[in-house]
């Protein structure tokens, strides 16, 4: 009913408080005879309960006990007079603080209700963007019961495991995905798993596909749940073995072309030796040396036999995606054989021509042949640095292993002293040279270096350019090249 007196700022109501106390103090003077009127300061005393403090409260109080006290007409008399204005004070004091604590706690569940609406507005917000992260999420998205039920499913679990939309709800998991199955419930015994494992799923049409899944068990008030992601990998798996039987195919060309050349080499001395048989006229007419000179003939044309090493995967290719994936691959591997990596690659590289599997290939097999050579070394820092000019981008493989003894018979195959077949760096430059790159060695003091070098990537006509880089390059795998003399060198570095 007098709520409009406690509205407004803080200075509007101790105006009006003061104002009361005045007119109270003016009336109780003026008002002759024994009518207390002190009562009446209770309401200013309600107004300043609101806006002052509990000392200031004590001190208003305290003022309408004198002004009580003062304009009465009873006599001042010590044994009755303190005892009434202690009562006088304490009421008056009361009044304030119960007005000031009313205030406050309705202030205080004000700002409680207030937060907690903010924090249910911040929930249902947050559930929003879950549920709208999960329905358009493409990886499926479920929760189930210890049992395997599904509570829920969004739809791209719908879709993976071949289901009308709302219909997996109540079915059982592990239908689905068996593997789950073999997952224990958190209880005492068991405690919550967050982990992830790669297993075989089955759709509803009775289609078999490889799953990549991440889950986590976890206990509610009705009992243990389990929720999952789960991501279909089966065109992946196709990738990696398409890719794997190219790059094996690659590799097997380039190795029936070293053989061939080999044994040309052989074959075209036997052949001489033949010859000069047949000069010499004592063995004219034996037909067993007319038939060993056949064999010659033959085994000369299956041994010329070009198979050419360039592969049909070779596309423009960001190299600095690439070589993060490297440091990714390389990177806890090094980290465990204590050799520092030191990564000198800048962030924007330009495109390469590549097939990007042949070129992974190549930085690993540099990468463990390093691995190798700083094995028993007492500093151990491999540096994989990257530039590009106009033409070409370089990256550079640099260590401080034992170094390379031969140099000039690094890249040749089947050299008598190399770890297990001697193809590693023979095979990686063939493949380089594959898709117009180079792959060459660098003296250093101490060490070695290994350059990779790669053709950036231009709009011309990417078969034509292979082949005239093929056609002026003899040395190149696959091609015809000059017989090297079979004299064993000792190589005390050769890739495996």
């Amino acid at each position: 009913m007098l709520s409009f007196l406690v509205r407004g700022t803080r200075t509007a109501v101790l105006i009006r408080a003061s104002v009361m106390i005045m007119v109270i103090a003016i009336v109780d003077w003026r008002i002759e005879g024994n009518i207390p009127l002190g009562f009446l300061y209770l309401f200013p005393m309600l107004l300043v309960g609101t806006v002052l403090s509990r000392g200031q409260i004590a001190s208003a109080a305290a003022l309408c006990t004198v002004l009580t006290e003062l304009f009465d007409s009873f006599d001042w008399f010590s044994p009755v007079a303190i005892p009434r204005d202690i009562l006088i004070f304490a009421a008056f004091v009361c009044m304030g603080l119960f007005v000031y604590e009313a205030g406050r706690s309705r202030q205080l569940a004000q700002k409680h209700l207030e937060q907690i609406e903010h924090e249910a507005r911040a929930r249902a917000e947050a559930e929003e963007q879950l549920k709208v992260l999960v329905d358009s999420s493409p990886a499926a998205v479920f929760t189930s019961t210890s049992d395997g039920r599904v509570l829920l499913a969004n739809e791209a679990a719908h879709r993976l495991f071949a289901v009308r939309s709302g219909e997996l709800s109540g079915r059982s998991v592990h239908e689905f995905l068996p593997s789950l199955g073999n997952v224990p419930a958190p209880d005492a015994k068991h405690s919550p798993l967050r982990t992830a494992m790669q297993c075989r799923g089955h759709r509803a049409n009775g289609e078999v596909f490889l799953a990549d899944l991440w889950f986590s068990t976890y206990q509610t008030s009705v009992g243990p749940r389990l929720a999952a992601m789960v991501v279909d990998t089966s065109e992946d798996l196709r990738s990696r073995e398409e890719g794997g039987l190219n790059q094996l195919l690659a590799g097997s060309r380039i190795l029936v072309a070293a053989v061939s050349h080999e044994i040309r080499n052989v074959c075209g001395a036997i052949a001489m030796a033949h010859a000069n048989l047949a000069r010499s006229g004592g063995l004219n007419g034996n037909k067993d040396f007319e038939a060993l000179g056949n064999l010659i003939l033959a085994l000369e044309k299956i041994a010329g036999l070009e198979l050419r090493n360039t592969t049909d995967q070779v596309a423009s290719l960001d190299l600095a995606s690439v070589l993060e994936e490297l440091r990714i691959v390389v990177e806890s591997a090094l980290n465990e054989q204590d050799i520092h990596l030191r990564w000198d690659v800048p962030s924007a590289l330009p495109t390469v021509w590549a097939d990007r599997q042949s070129l992974m290939q190549v930085f690993l097999n540099l990468t463990r042949n390093s691995e190798r050579a700083m094995r028993d070394r007492p500093v151990r820092e491999l540096t994989i640095s990257a530039e590009a000019n106009a033409r070409r981008v370089a990256v550079r493989f640099r260590d401080t292993g034992c170094g390379v003894a031969a140099p000039d018979r690094l890249f040749r195959p089947f050299q008598q002293q190399a770890r297990e077949a001697g193809l590693g760096l023979y095979l990686s430059r063939a493949f380089m040279r594959s898709f117009r790159g180079d792959l060459r060695f660098e003296p250093e003091p101490e060490g070695a270096c290994f350059v990779v070098e790669l053709a950036r990537a231009t709009p011309v006509n990417l078969p034509v350019e292979k082949e005239a880089y093929e056609a002026a390059d003899p040395d190149s795998a696959g091609g015809r090249s000059q017989p090297v003399s079979r004299k064993p060198e000792p190589v005390t570095r050769i890739g495996a």
